[in-house]
């Protein structure tokens, strides 16, 4: 599995090529809803790929100058249960901290707040908001330290 730093607009395409597919597609989310205002310069994106093949996605975007939102966390159908979901958002979160940053905010379908919580995300007051089709809630994680076998220092 290759991890892209999707900087230049032929790597996105491959980001949104997975959000298409995974979103679009699978949820029946249309295209204006899933490609919104964050989809612009300043946003960046990770993609992995396998074998050349764009299979998992997310991106970010500064929220202030300490903070970033993590959202379009995105894995295809068919690669599911294989941790790329985990992959990708902490290959997201080392790239967040390179840049400076020192926390993450996401809103977490409901349905995956366990998912988030093995990351070291907390729930911000437990309030459900609707993002679109999906039920969500505010998560928050403070970055720390990065050990040399790149895994977090516990603080």
């Amino acid at each position: 599995m290759e991890v892209l730093r999707a900087e230049a607009e032929w790597q996105r395409a491959g980001a949104y090529s997975v959000r298409i597919q995974g979103m679009n597609r699978q949820h029946h989310i249309s295209l204006r809803e899933e490609f919104d205002e964050h989809d612009s310069d300043g946003t960046r994106y990770l993609v992995l790929l396998d074998d050349g093949y764009p299979v998992a996605t997310c991106r970010f975007y500064e929220k202030d100058a300490r903070t970033v939102i993590l959202g379009r966390v995105v894995v295809l159908p068919e690669y599911r249960g294989r941790g790329l979901g985990r992959l990708v958002v902490r290959e997201a979160e080392r790239w967040i901290q390179e840049l400076h940053y020192e926390a993450v905010e996401i809103e977490s379908r409901t349905s995956a707040i366990a998912f988030y919580q093995k990351l070291g995300y907390q729930e911000v007051d437990g309030t459900v908001l609707k993002n679109g089709v999906f039920d969500c809630v505010r998560m928050t994680k403070r970055l720390g330290e990065w050990c040399k076998d790149g895994t977090q220092l516990e603080e």
